[in-house]
């Protein structure tokens, strides 16, 4: 929920839960106020590829949080800051790795990730009520040769639950990474340098 709080002081909101991304944000001095609580449709539509399944996540994040609190504020404030909505989604082979429903899931994942690279995409959008800004940051992770036996152990220590693809780049899994092109914190899942040009040109 979003409580009182001086526009003036906020850079933007967040419309999104995640404790990444509010440590994301602060690492580099951004002032925000998360809005908890959006509830969009998740699901992949027919034939949408992956960047037009996370674009469209990220959008819609934004326009939700961005109503509730033009609602929340009723006319109070004249200018409200932008709404950040931000997707992240692992994809292999064309296909869209999600969050594990269960052990075997979560295996399963692994052992397809295991010994071959696969993307990340991030995108991030800004919403202010008149422009939209957009940005998608795609990544290349590869991840080493997975014994099943670490896999396993890597399941029982419970970081992978609750992860897309059942994997945290900035977790213990980061000892299975062997390479990665392009940005670490687009795949944790807030690509910062793209974010923070939608914020420089949302400001001239």
């Amino acid at each position: 929920m979003v409580g009182p709080v001086d526009n003036n002081e906020l850079d933007l909101y967040l419309a999104s839960a995640s404790p990444r991304r509010r440590q994301l944000l602060s690492q580099i001095g951004i002032r925000f106020k998360v809005i908890s609580g959006i509830v969009i449709d998740e699901s992949q539509h027919e034939a949408e590829t992956p960047e037009q399944y996370v674009g469209r996540l990220a959008r819609d994040k934004a326009l939700a949080g961005y109503f509730r609190i033009s609602s929340q504020l009723q006319g109070e404030c004249p200018e409200i800051p932008p709404v950040l909505g931000a997707d992240t989604c692992i994809t292999i082979d064309g296909d869209i790795l999600g969050k594990p429903t269960g052990r075997d899931d979560g295996i399963a994942m692994l052992q397809r990730l295991s010994g071959r690279s696969h993307k990340v995409l991030t995108a991030i959008l800004l919403y202010d009520g008149r422009k939209e800004r957009h940005s998608l940051c795609q990544s290349v992770v590869s991840i080493k040769t997975l014994a099943l036996d670490e896999i396993e152990c890597y399941w029982e220590s419970g970081e992978p639950a609750d992860k897309a693809g059942a994997y945290a780049i900035q977790g213990a899994a980061a000892k299975f990474i062997t390479h990665l092109q392009g940005s670490y914190s687009g795949v944790v899942g807030l690509p910062l340098y793209e974010l923070s040009e939608l914020l420089q040109s949302s400001r001239k």
